[in-house]
């Protein structure tokens, strides 16, 4: 297969990266266009200070920021001092240990110091007002301007070209691809086009259509007058760059100067920006707002009482971007074939997701899963301009903050709501948020239940009131609002053919099936699990796990198939729990009963004198149904259901109990417990997976795969007490093995539970310790799933 002609927009040190990491691959025939200069070009990355924190609660920025430390280290363009961040308050003190655990997860070496030794690795430091420190060994400073023009020179040896002062005007497309661009002095032909403009990303977007949702902001940057403590510097810097996220700064060393970052002002949302030679400075540095640094140099001074001798004598405000979520844009448009785009990109991560898009250019996928920054992981309403401004400004003031997992932003607040919300309202909801839904956790209608006591952080948006709701479910019956899933109608005479392509199980059956089934790469990785049901010959009812479904189904459908998002006109409740037949089948003439409507079989009814499609299936583990209806008869739904289950002592039910729920009968989550790093046998899911029933998307990899040398396993812990959250190390004969997907209490078996990625060889009564907040706290490898293991209570 011929390799694309690439244009890429933006010689910043992403569109460098990627011109680097695509010649590597021969794909040598690359065209770099930078509006300003070659290659301090203006942009975020030609004044940042390059601090590179590789430490974050997402695996993939995390592998995205080791990949950069490991690139320019070997480029000579990485100074290793490794980094320190230091706790000034019990709380950050505590998550410092959180962050360990991360760093253990993903595999970056890291250590917990005390006050004594963070001073003696930052002299500087004033020892008293510090509790203790996380150190990572391999953090330290990346030379931007000099890494982006040392990969533009790796790539231009290998044939690419960069060229200065040429702002694109137009990106020429036909029959929906890219066919080259357009500069204010030249054309040039293109099969693909990579936008790597940075905050001038949305300007390039709208030049094919594409909202690219990303908000630029102004960030606080000084350097100091010479330090006398520092006088006599040889190197421009020996002491580990330093975080004092108590205070939301951050400092490096520059010879006998400190250069400060400062996230403690006020949110400065930028919309417009200079021109190239407008102004003396370059395009992304704004003049100082002296007053907002004011509270930033007194913390400083008593951080580091040394600057008390020095003084800011060098100051700027500089603009780089954010998103809604903080994560990257990284993916092709689905209406311009060809276009790329690696946006709201950090210095941190540059290099990583330079060779994500390259990978995925070349090779069709990315070697690290990148689920968390596809370009189409949002809703529509989460593209408008008000609710990026909004969401990227928070994200700007919580940067520093100790973040809470499940906390859910602010505002904007309601967005969507279910045909129930004015029920779940009066029932006391405790709502949190999700891809812009309102969805309910626990409700105050329902009493606590008498639990083990739990940790603070995971006693955090959780209520024992889950508790009851969970065991409400396994005794008698519960409603849950499971409106806010994704749901595609897939139609068209080629849908079946469509499907079974593009999915791993025999979604070829009769009309009234349901089937579990997987998405996934080229490469056999878990893209999603999906639940098909077929209402018609030619019309499938898909139940996704978000918008990068829908994209990824759209984008692969030939002419003769629709894929449409059904979810906003649609709402469904999930009636579930021994006596779930006892509510409905007096509600409805069609029959109900297990002959009639089998496990994993869907039908029309009428539920009162609401129209429903119901399908027989269950993430709870417990008979019932999923009755969807269009969203103007859903509340008339709830009242129906919810006024005949009075009398069988029915209760709403939240996310917190039906996580719990899931988990016990160990249904994975999507995104969560697997990704596109792992195959459908090493999750657990090889029964969704019909080698023989012809081709489909990853086929041929699977067919090549050995035995798995990993698998995710199911933990019990110990004492009753050790509810975990996700992400935390588990050590195996006192070394890191893997690491937590999932976790949750599990109240009908009494103990918590966590999903974990562990070595195949960790079979069932293999003795685990789970790395929380420092402590190891341990558990057992059991057998799974831990309730109805013979799958009797569903199939009633």
């Amino acid at each position: 297969m011929a390799l694309p002609r690439v244009v890429i927009i933006g010689a910043g040190i992403v569109g460098c990266g990627v011109a680097d990491e695509l010649t590597a691959r021969g794909c040598t025939d690359v065209t770099v266009l930078e509006q300003g200069p070659l290659f301090a070009t203006g942009g975020s990355s030609s004044h940042a200070p390059g601090l590179v924190f590789q430490t974050n609660p997402s695996k993939a920025m995390t592998d995205f920021a080791r990949y950069t430390v490991e690139k320019f280290t070997a480029l000579g363009v990485f100074t290793q001092v490794g980094g320190l961040e230091v706790a000034t308050t019990r709380q950050r003190w505590a998550d410092l240990h959180r962050k360990h655990g991360w760093a253990t997860s993903w595999g970056v070496p890291s250590a917990l110091r005390t006050p004594d030794e963070c001073a003696a690795m930052h002299p500087l430091l004033d020892r008293d007002r510090v509790l203790g420190g996380l150190h990572v060994p391999t953090d330290g400073l990346a030379k931007a301007v000099a890494a982006g023009e040392t990969q533009a020179e790796r790539a231009t040896a290998r044939g690419a070209r960069f060229l200065a002062h040429q702002e694109v005007v137009e990106v020429r497309t036909q029959g929906g691809r890219v066919t080259g661009v357009v500069t204010a002095t030249d054309e040039f032909a293109a099969d693909v086009v990579v936008c790597c403009a940075g905050f001038w990303g949305p300007k390039v977007g709208r030049l094919v259509g594409l909202t690219i949702p990303l908000q630029p902001l102004a960030h606080q940057y000084a350097v100091t007058a010479p330090v006398p403590a520092l006088a006599g510097a040889t190197v421009e810097a020996s002491a580990p760059i330093l975080r004092h996220q108590d205070r939301d700064l951050y400092y490096r060393e520059l010879g006998d100067r400190i250069g400060i970052g400062s996230y403690a002002h006020r949110p400065m949302p930028v919309d417009e920006f200079a021109r190239h030679g407008e102004t003396d400075a370059m395009p992304s540095m704004l003049p100082f707002t002296e007053e907002d640094f004011a509270p930033s140099w007194r913390d400083s001074v008593e951080l580091l009482p040394a600057l008390g001798e020095s003084k800011v004598e060098d100051a700027f405000n500089g603009i780089f971007s954010f998103t809604a979520d903080g994560f990257p844009l990284i993916g092709e448009s689905r209406d311009t074939a060809g276009f790329w785009v690696a946006e709201a990109v950090w210095v941190t991560h540059s290099a990583g997701v330079a060779r994500a898009v390259a990978e995925s250019i070349v090779d069709g996928r990315s070697s690290v899963d990148v689920h968390e920054c596809e370009l189409y992981r949002f809703e529509e309403v989460q593209l408008g301009p008000e609710y990026t401004a909004m969401r990227g400004a928070q994200n700007f003031v919580e940067v520093y903050d100790v973040v809470h997992p499940s906390q859910p932003m602010a505002e904007p607040r309601p967005l969507r709501t279910s045909p129930f919300y004015p029920r779940q309202r009066e029932l006391g909801a405790y709502f949190l948020e999700a891809s812009g839904w309102e969805r309910p956790h626990w409700f105050t209608a329902n009493p606590p239940a008498e639990v083990p006591e739990r940790g603070e952080w995971a006693s955090r948006y959780w209520s024992p009131i889950a508790a009851t709701e969970a065991l409400a479910t396994r005794e008698r019956v519960a409603l849950y609002d499971m409106t806010p899933l994704k749901r595609l109608e897939v139609s068209g005479p080629g849908a079946l053919d469509f499907l079974q392509r593009m999915t791993t199980n025999n979604v070829a059956r009769r009309v009234g099936s349901v089937t579990y089934t997987l998405l996934l790469d080229h490469a056999g990785g878990v893209r999603s699990d999906l639940t098909v049901a077929r209402l018609e010959p030619a019309r499938f009812q898909v139940g996704a796990n978000g918008n990068a479904d829908l994209d990824w189904l759209t984008r692969h459908a030939p002419p003769d198939v629709a894929v449409r998002d059904i979810t906003g006109g649609t709402c469904c409740v999930g009636v579930w729990g021994p006596l779930a037949r006892e509510l409905v089948q007096p509600l409805t003439r069609q029959d109900f009963s297990h002959g009639a409507l089998g496990y994993f079989r869907a039908t029309r009814a009428y539920v009162g004198h609401v129209p429903v499609v119901a399908l027989r299936v269950s993430y709870v583990g417990e008979l019932g149904w999923e009755l969807y209806t269009s969203a103007e008869h859903g509340l008339a739904l709830w009242d129906t259901l919810w006024a005949a289950g009075q009398r069988l002592g029915v209760v709403a039910g939240g996310r917190a109990a039906f996580n719990s729920l899931r988990l016990e009968k160990g249904y994975r989550l999507a995104g969560v417990d697997m990704t596109t790093e792992h195959t459908p046998f090493e999750a657990g899911l090889g029964f969704a997976v019909k080698l023989d029933k012809g081709e489909f998307v990853g086929r041929d990899a699977l067919a090549a795969l050995g035995p798995p040398e990993r698998r995710l396993a199911c933990v019990t812990m110990d004492e009753p007490e050790s509810v975990v959250l996700g992400k935390e190390p588990v050590y195996l004969d006192g070394r890191p093995a893997g690491y937590v997907t999932s976790a949750a209490f599990g109240h009908t078996v009494g103990r918590p539970i966590a999903y974990a990625w562990l070595p195949a060889s960790a079979v069932p009564g293999t003795r685990v310790e789970v790395e929380y907040f420092g402590e190891r706290l341990a558990g057992t490898v059991a057998e799974e799933p831990l309730v109805d293991p013979k799958m009797e209570r569903i199939r009633r």
